[in-house]
C-alpha cells in the first residue's frame, strides 16, 4: 500500500511539474511574440523629426502608433534606448553608434537604413572630378570623423589609394597613392565653402553645402551613395529587435510615401537608402 501511495504521489509531482514548465514556455513564448501597438521613437529636432511625422502617419494606417520624443542632444537618445525609456531612435549614423556602444557598452543596435545626407565633391572651375590638375589642392574637413569620411570619398573616386585598414578615421598619412600628387588642405568643416575659389576641389558635408547655395544631387562632381556607411539608422535594444512593431516601423519608413517626402521635402539634399 505504501508503494502504491509512493507512487502516486511522485507521478502526482511530476504531472505537476510538466504543467509548471510548459506554463512557464507558453507564457515565455507568449511574451516573446506580444506585438507593441504603440512606441515611442527618441528623434533629433529638424530633418528626422520631420521625416518620422510621415512615418507616423504611414505606420498609423498599419495599427502602429509612434510618440515622437525630441531630444536637443546626440547623447541622450542612446541613453534613452539603453534604458527602455523610449524603444527606438532615429538620428545617428553607424560609426557614431559603433563608437558610443564600444564606449559605453550598450546594448543596441541598427534595425534599418533610413536617410543620407551625403557628403559630395564640389569644384567651381572643374565640371568633372579628374580634371584636377597635378598638385591640385583639394579641401577637407579638419576634425577626424568628417576628415576620414573625405578621403574615403576621394578614394572611392579614384584619386587618392588609402593604406589598407585605415578605415574611417584615415588621415592624410594614410595615402599610399597619389597619382596626380593633390595636395590636402584641412580646414574647418563650415569655412570650406568659402574657399571654392581657391581650390580644384572641396569635400563639403552636406548641411554646409545647402548653406552655401549648393544642391548636392545636382552640384556636385561626385557624391556618396546608399551604401555609405555613413547612412542614418533606425536604432533598437539588442533584446527585442524581432518584434513585429518594429518590422512595421521599417515598412512604414520605407514606404514610396516617406520616400517621396524626402525627395520633394530635402531638394537633392537628402537619399532614401531603400
Amino acid at each position: 500500500m505504501r508503494k502504491k501511495w509512493l507512487g502516486l504521489v511522485l507521478a502526482m509531482v511530476a504531472a505537476l511539474s510538466m504543467t509548471v514548465i510548459s506554463g512557464c514556455a507558453s507564457n515565455k513564448d507568449a511574451d516573446a511574440s506580444v506585438e507593441k501597438t504603440s512606441i515611442k521613437v527618441g528623434v533629433t529636432p529638424g530633418p528626422h523629426a520631420e521625416i518620422m511625422e510621415v512615418v507616423q502617419k504611414v505606420a498609423a494606417k498599419d495599427g502602429l502608433n509612434i510618440e515622437i520624443i525630441e531630444f536637443s542632444d546626440y547623447i541622450q537618445p542612446n541613453v534613452a534606448l539603453n534604458q527602455g525609456e523610449i524603444d527606438v531612435n532615429s538620428y545617428q549614423h553607424q560609426p557614431f553608434l559603433d563608437a558610443q556602444v564600444k564606449d559605453r557598452g550598450y546594448k543596441i543596435e541598427t534595425l534599418a537604413k533610413t536617410i543620407l545626407f551625403p557628403m559630395g565633391v564640389y569644384s567651381k572651375n572643374l565640371t568633372d572630378i579628374h580634371q584636377i590638375p597635378e598638385n591640385g589642392v583639394v579641401a577637407i574637413p579638419n576634425d577626424p570623423s568628417n576628415g576620414g569620411r573625405a578621403l574615403s570619398i576621394l578614394e572611392k573616386a579614384g584619386l587618392i589609394k588609402l593604406k589598407e585598414n585605415a578605415g574611417l578615421s584615415a588621415t592624410a598619412a594614410d595615402i599610399v597613392k597619389n597619382p596626380k600628387h593633390i595636395v590636402v588642405k584641412e580646414l574647418e568643416a563650415a569655412q570650406i565653402p568659402l574657399s571654392l575659389g581657391d581650390v580644384s576641389l572641396a569635400v563639403i558635408n552636406t548641411n554646409y553645402a545647402v548653406s552655401a547655395g549648393l544642391v548636392p544631387t545636382k552640384d556636385a562632381l561626385f557624391l556618396e551613395d546608399a551604401n555609405s556607411p555613413y547612412a542614418n539608422i533606425l536604432v533598437v535594444r539588442s533584446a527585442d529587435k524581432e518584434n513585429v512593431a518594429y518590422q512595421k516601423l521599417v515598412k512604414a519608413y520605407h514606404s514610396e510615401e516617406v520616400k517621396q517626402f524626402v525627395n520633394e521635402h530635402f531638394a537633392g539634399s537628402g537619399i532614401a537608402t531603400w
